[in-house]
């Protein structure tokens, strides 16, 4: 095995296309370029991601955002060890995008293809700029994934807790447009909460008092629907209810973290301090953020965010993760399909619209 790994990182599992170029050399790694394409213009008209115009929006750019990266990178093909690209889950018209665009760099210029599980990149972003060992705990916090999820080794994942309908992020963008705010929800959510009463609405708290790691937000946000119906929705009111919805946010992340760390301590016996990462868009919040970090004194456990540009979707984690793929020569075939559902812990149950009870 050389010395020195460089991987292109292809994802288009959402709304960002992103391509980024990740080098891993004595063990250091070093981002040379990640760059990123917001669809936000094109998605805030609908208050919501359009599959078919995402799909769409990202073939406009791929080609080149895959120039940009290679200039910024300040490299060329031919010093490129391997393609990797998110290959799910996601929004398979976006999948595809990516995908195609990867098989056809890893065939033209006869390198490897890694198909990456986008959740195994937010679940190894920390790296990008931390060390850190193993065993970990992930709370992964997105539009489109809400989980805890034990980090075991590379390539070794237990899940122990998700969300049975909604994930966090949707419940924040659908909120912000019961609210009338702008797109995305979450940002929005967070400048009007800021200005507001957060115990001007007693707002439901699904599943808070079952002892375990599993979410629920759809009541939440029925309770919001049903609250805005009967009020005139002026600045006040959506400064109070983002206060008051944030808060109740806050209040069932920090008491199913507690029992996230809970059942860790229980199924993990380790001599490492126990370290928490949060990951995915919505750990962007500082609210969250600060309502976590409180759980640090009472478990004794610590809580590391990587920044801001690694917790959203972008390439760079996708090719870390298939830095990681490269060295145990895990390599895909170009038949290899897209998986729009794809679990991180392959004994998961689908939790959807399941009974969250304890045992």
């Amino acid at each position: 095995m050389k010395n020195r790994i460089r991987i292109i990182g292809i994802e288009s599992s959402c709304d960002e296309t992103s391509v980024s170029i990740v080098q891993k050399s004595d063990n250091k790694i070093d981002v040379l370029s990640n760059i990123v394409k917001s669809q936000i213009d094109i998605h805030k008209y609908y208050g919501g991601v359009v599959p078919e115009l995402a799909a769409r929006a990202h073939s406009d750019v791929i080609d080149k955002l895959v120039s940009k990266a290679l200039d910024e990178a300040k490299t060329t093909f031919k010093q490129i060890d391997a393609i990797a690209a998110t290959a799910g889950p996601g929004l398979l018209g976006g999948l595809l995008v990516g995908v195609v665009a990867g098989k056809t760099l890893a065939h033209y210029l006869k390198k490897p293809f890694i198909a990456v599980n986008h959740l195994e990149g937010h679940a190894l972003s920390i790296k990008l700029e931390q060390d850190i060992n193993y065993p970990y705990l992930l709370l992964l916090v997105s539009g489109g994934h809400t989980e805890f999820t034990i980090i075991k080794n590379f390539n070794s994942y237990k899940r122990i807790g998700t969300t049975i309908d909604d994930a966090l992020g949707e419940a924040f963008d659908k909120t912000a447009r019961l609210l009338k705010m702008g797109y995305p929800g979450g940002p929005e959510i967070e400048k009007y909460a800021a200005l507001g009463d957060e115990n001007k609405f007693r707002l439901p708290m699904p599943l808070i008092y079952e002892k375990n790691a599993h979410f629920s937000f759809a009541g939440l946000k029925s309770a919001v629907a049903n609250i805005v119906s009967k009020n005139r929705c002026t600045e006040k009111f959506k400064k109070d209810m983002a206060a008051s919805f944030q808060s109740t946010i806050n209040k069932i992340i920090f008491t199913k973290t507690q029992n996230a760390v809970r059942k860790y301590k229980q199924l993990v016996k380790s001599e490492n301090d126990l370290k928490i990462v949060v990951a995915g868009g919505v750990a962007a919040n500082k609210s969250i953020r600060k309502s976590l970090k409180a759980l640090e004194s009472i478990e004794d456990c610590k809580f590391l965010f990587p920044s801001i540009k690694y917790c959203t979707d972008n390439g760079a984690m996708i090719a870390l993760a298939g830095i990681e793929r490269f060295e145990r020569r895990k390599f895909n075939k170009l038949d290899f399909k897209p998986r729009p559902r794809w679990p991180l812990d392959k004994n998961a149950f689908f939790m959807k619209g399941k009974r969250a009870v304890e045992g």
